[in-house]
């Protein structure tokens, strides 16, 4: 049975051991447009009995399967083969991924290209994990090998959910590991998708197991079922403090990218156009819905007044509109749940602060989880909107007087995630570069992210790297072989 059928609503099932399967209980649930509030698939619910079924799947798939004895030069062009598939599917899968997270379909087009970029380099980076040969003072040889982790179970989040796919599904299998991936239940329709070519493109049943449902019923047996080597997870840190504790009982290895609160320092000498342009994009893409979203705006005092007018008056210019419209730059949020979310946080924000701009429901929509773009100015770092993660289009401004306040207030957080330093000085910008305690941090740019370079955050902001060769080191184990070179008994009695 294919993965999708073509009705009004599309019903999908999940795929198990290179087959499309219901969940054990036959029951779905249903997935949204954001932007009608309709139903636009229905997809399995499942549960532990599922996760069992998807885990001894990727666990014989690793062990006994021919997954087991394929060749990194093979497991690369398996990769470089699923890139060439979402390329050729970029349309259709941009406007699913358009229309089930509302996201503008421009965003979702470069999206879409990104995962793609994301499978041909860790198809190039299958061949070069590398051993290592250890001097060691005795007549032996002490070598260093690299070995797949074995089962990795990856948890997804909805705000970018194919590409976070990518993310994690990629390393893990350049490194030989087979997955058991979970999407979000707000977003699954992609990777449903993507699994109708996995057997085409070489992948052997049982490597790549797609499991649908909700975080306790099925996200937490995941997490704890003890063939599970390693939890990859994206998402929110109270979630990831969760995951943490239940990985514990079976001390598997986890990876977590959890929330943020990102310090966007705007300098007084930074170039005043391209700043505003970079507080605006670092806080209103995807609708803010970004984890790595620049939502602390720390603007110098000699330059705060006249910054916080200029947000205002080009925040107005924000088309909010319909997700496939190519002309939209905000769509709406992704969900009830979320869209109630931010709407609170933004009644928060107005008994905390002063308010700048929006910071209500964008009212010209009869239907849809459409919020305003919200600019609060004079917040104070203290504030609720100043440090918990809101995940949605609400933008808090900070006045502060020299470098080391700005440095002060930016590490003042629980999150550390990403930062961006706004200046002319390059001697101010490496020196706040140095202080500022986050995993990511750009200079006279915002939110910039390649496939290259290692994502992943400081404190609360948690732990493990994904990307580049930091991220396929996470689904690596290390061994060490000693060979013993000396013909003669050890001689030890």
């Amino acid at each position: 049975m294919p993965g999708g059928v073509k009705t009004d609503v599309k019903t999908y099932q999940m795929y198990i051991n290179g087959e499309w399967v219901a969940s054990q209980s036959n029951k779905t649930f249903p997935v949204y447009d954001p932007s009608t509030e309709e139903v636009i698939a229905q997809v399995p619910d499942a549960n532990a009995e599922d996760v069992n079924r998807a885990v001894a799947s990727a666990k014989a798939a690793f062990e006994d399967g021919p997954w087991a004895t394929t060749t990194a030069q093979e497991r690369g062009r398996v990769l470089f083969r699923l890139a060439d598939k979402i390329r050729q599917n970029t349309a259709m899968l941009a406007e699913l991924e358009a229309r089930n997270t509302g996201k503008p379909i421009v965003e979702a087009e470069y999206d879409i290209g990104d995962v793609a970029t994301c499978f041909e380099y860790y198809g190039g980076l299958a061949t070069k994990i590398l051993g290592y040969v250890n001097p060691v003072p005795d007549n032996a040889m002490s070598l260093t090998l690299k070995e797949p982790i074995g089962v990795a179970g990856q948890i997804i989040p909805w705000n970018y959910p194919l590409l976070m796919g990518a993310w994690k599904l990629a390393p893990a299998l350049a490194a030989g590991c087979t997955c058991v991936l979970k999407p979000a239940e707000q977003t699954p329709i992609t990777a449903l998708e993507m699994a109708n070519w996995l057997a085409d493109v070489g992948l052997p049943p049982g490597v790549v197991n797609i499991i649908t449902g909700f975080g306790e019923s099925c996200g937490a047996p995941l997490v704890q079922h003890p063939d599970v080597n390693k939890v990859a997870f994206t998402g929110s840190a109270a979630v990831g403090k969760i995951i943490v504790k239940m990985a514990a009982d079976t001390v598997k290895r986890v990876t977590l990218e959890l929330g943020g609160k990102s310090p966007n320092i705007f300098f007084a000498d930074a170039d005043f156009e391209a700043a505003i342009d970079g507080a605006l994009f670092g806080v209103f893409i995807n609708q803010g819905e970004v984890c790595s979203a620049g939502s602390r705006v720390l603007v110098q005092k000699p330059i705060y007044k006249k910054f916080v007018d200029a947000m205002v008056e080009k925040a107005k210019k924000i088309k909010l509109g319909a997700p496939l419209d190519r002309d939209t730059k905000m769509g709406p949020l992704v969900s009830k749940d979320q869209y109630d979310r931010v709407r609170s946080y933004q009644e928060v924000g107005k008994k905390e602060a002063k308010l700048a701009s929006g910071g209500g429901r964008a009212e010209k929509f009869a239907k849809g989880y459409y919020v305003e773009p919200t600019i609060f100015y004079d917040v104070d770092n203290s504030a609720r909107i100043a440090r918990e993660e809101i995940f949605g289009p609400v933008a808090t401004v900070i006045p502060f007087d020299d470098e080391k306040d700005a440095v002060k207030i930016a590490n003042d957080s629980p999150y550390g995630l990403a930062a961006a330093v706004w200046t002319r000085d390059i001697f101010k910008a490496f020196r706040t570069v140095k202080a500022i305690r986050a995993g990511i941090v750009w200079i006279n740019h915002m939110q910039p992210t390649y496939v290259e370079a290692p994502w992943g955050g400081y404190k609360q902001s948690g732990f493990g790297r994904e990307l580049g060769p930091w991220g396929i080191e996470e689904y690596l184990e290390t061994k060490q072989v000693h060979i013993n070179l000396n013909e003669q008994p050890i001689g030890w009695y």
